[in-house]
């Protein structure tokens, strides 16, 4: 499970804002930053719908090992440019109309 530092620093680094993180995981804004500021520890469920709309949204979590805990990006920018690039073109998604085999 993700402690306060690593919400706040995975929404940082994911560049979303408490109410938006609010709306993505149906947590209410305030519990959330009760959590960030470590006034807080909210049940093991409202932990995992923070740390699983932080992960859609592109943070992942690092495990306390020798260097401890952490959170990074799961694409660089420049990768991320490139998908949302490519998730853009060609119009709206749709089945695929590939004859079978």
């Amino acid at each position: 499970m993700i402690t306060g530092s690593q919400c706040r620093a995975a929404r940082a680094l994911v560049d979303i804002s408490r109410q938006l993180l609010a709306t993505l995981s149906g947590v209410d804004e305030e519990t959330i930053a009760r959590f960030e500021r470590k006034l807080e520890t909210p049940a093991a469920d409202i932990i995992l719908s923070l740390q699983s709309a932080l992960e859609t949204a592109g943070a992942v979590f690092i495990p306390e090992g020798e260097r401890g805990l952490g959170v990074q990006l799961k694409f660089t920018r420049s990768e991320a440019r490139r998908l949302s690039n490519l998730e853009n073109e060609g119009g709206l998604a749709a089945d695929d109309e590939v004859p079978g085999g």
